[in-house]
């Protein structure tokens, strides 16, 4: 992971901006460079994965135009050799195709892109800067305003407070030229569906899901897993094995008392072969980490929390213990196929509309943890199931075939393995367990614990109510603002809303995101 960073305008002194620059060095630990443009600057943190070498360093320049880019770019390697007639090529690094893309198409180039990116760049020709950002929102970028006008990006929130008076994550799927947000992409919208058949929708679905983990194994510097057991991670680990000569490097966390998914992850390491490693964290450790990740999410969300805690602690064993630079997930596969609570459902209409919604709101949930849980780490995350032909085919699906219609979830995609042996019948057909649960029961319940002990009653009832935006409706939550409000003071809007089940549905109006609430959750956590 990279961290980029630009401004327009200089009337902020340059040391202010470095600060705020500095924050996010452990995303690009290797090399660092703020430069000055004709118009404000440009800032880049490398993390050297694709063409190791100094040559690989940004920003990127062509005649004037400079550009610095946080993204990998599938399937670069053609296009390059296409461009060769008429560009130069200084590095192997695949952002070095980004400015050529810009002389040949303008803007339109953010539509020809397979890529997981954000990037700033600066046109000479109309000495301004244009951001842009991936259409799910899986790389982070964010925006605000400086006190003379100008505008500020940066891969972080945290590089802008200070600087900017109200930060705003920047919309997915859009670039900023001109003044304004235009939207190139909305993966999520669909036309048309598809109306494919089971039989068909399983196998369009298994060829892109394999062909989205193959093009993310392409990197120059060494790649790893992370295994929860649970089926989507199990799936990319286990396709990735299948496609390599040398057991992969898995890795799995679970509490001391009571993890429920390590077992399944070791089956399925067992069962594909891997180089597998178990992280053992305990009560203390969470309760110790948890403020230090309050404040590299940005966020007062309890599910993004609860679930980040044990993801944070597996990558800074990781960072700390091995020389692995890239960390393949599992993310984005409920959004798109449905949780626990989405068996509520009361039509495939509304199926396919708290769809929509997820897809279009994963950047400030789980693609924000998966990205602040590994590059607070220095490491870099790729999503397989956020493959975009992958997600558009997916949203394409009719949402009847993609409904609880067996009493099994997610049943389009097991269904379309089920024949490959990857993975054992365990593991393949196992209802799923909320990740933040299956670290271990005791993990929410000792934040709960945590959070119960710090309020009365009456105490947590007054300081709820100080907040009019996404007010806190619990202890736990209320502890998770405070906190955040510590870090990112009036920034609260940075978050939408409460990452919850949809409470207008039948069986789904609680106060806890845990699918252990549901009625319907049964024996996924054993």
């Amino acid at each position: 992971m990279c961290s980029i960073f630009g401004v327009i305008g200089k009337s902020v002194p340059q040391e202010k901006l470095r600060a705020g620059f500095e924050r996010t060095r452990s995303r690009g630990p290797d090399m660092s460079r703020l430069m000055e443009t004709p118009c404000g600057y440009l800032g880049f943190h490398r993390l050297a994965i694709m063409g190791l070498d100094e040559r690989g360093m940004q920003p990127f320049q062509l005649d004037g135009d400079c550009v610095v880019c946080n993204g990998e770019l599938y399937g670069f390697r053609p296009i390059r050799d296409r461009l060769m007639a008429k560009y130069a090529f200084a590095s192997q690094s695949d952002c070095e195709i980004l400015l050529p893309l810009y002389r040949e198409y303008g803007l339109d180039m953010f539509r020809t892109l397979d890529a997981e990116f954000a990037l700033i760049l600066y046109d000479a020709k109309k000495n301004t800067l244009i951001a842009a950002r991936d259409p799910i929102g899986i790389r982070p970028l964010y925006y605000g305003e400086l006190p003379d006008g100008g505008m500020a990006f940066a891969s972080e929130p945290k590089n802008l407070t200070g600087l900017c008076g109200r930060i705003l994550p920047f919309p997915p799927g859009c670039y900023w030229a001109d003044g304004q947000f235009v939207r190139y992409a909305d993966p999520a919208h669909v036309d048309q569906f598809s109306m494919d058949d089971d039989h068909t929708a399983c196998e369009k679905l298994h060829d892109l899901l394999v062909e989205g983990v193959r093009k993310r194994l392409d990197a120059d510097a060494p790649v790893g897993f992370l295994l929860s057991g649970g089926l989507d991670s199990s799936l990319v680990c286990a396709i990735a094995q299948r496609m390599l000569d040398k057991p992969i490097r898995t890795f799995a966390v679970g509490m001391d008392v009571d993890a429920i998914d390590l077992k399944y992850a070791r089956m399925v390491a067992d069962f594909i072969g891997s180089e597998h490693t178990e992280v053992i964290i305990t009560q203390q450790d969470v309760l110790d980490a948890l403020p230090r990740v309050v404040e590299l999410l940005g966020t007062y969300d309890i599910t993004t929390i609860r679930a980040s805690i044990g993801m944070y602690l597996v990558c800074k064993h990781i960072h700390e213990n091995t020389d692995v630079r890239v960390l393949l997930t599992g993310e984005i596969s409920d959004e798109l196929f449905g949780y626990k609570y989405t068996d509520f459902a009361p039509d495939a209409f509304s199926f396919q509309r708290e769809a929509e919604k997820r897809i279009r709101e994963l950047h400030m949930y789980d693609v924000l943890r998966a990205d602040r849980c590994i590059s607070v780490n220095s490491l870099e995350a790729r999503v397989p199931f956020g493959d975009l032909a992958f997600v558009r085919y997916a949203m394409s699906i009719d949402p009847a075939l993609k409904m609880n219609r067996t009493g099994i979830g997610k049943y389009l995609i097991r269904k379309a393995f089920a024949g490959d042996n990857l993975l054992p019948d365990a593991i393949l057909w196992r209802q799923k367990a909320a990740f933040s649960d299956a670290v271990g029961h005791s993990m929410v319940d000792d934040l709960k614990a945590f959070a119960q002990a710090r309020y009365t009653d009456e105490e947590a009832a007054k300081r709820c109510l100080a907040y009019d935006y996404a007010r806190p409706f619990t202890k736990e939550s209320l502890l998770y603002r405070e906190l955040f409000e510590q870090f990112y003071p009036g920034q609260a809007q940075m978050i939408v809303d409460f990452w919850m089940p949809n409470r207008t549905w039948p069986g789904c109006n609680v106060d806890d995101p845990s699918a252990r609430v549901l009625s319907n959750y049964g024996a996924s956590g054993q």
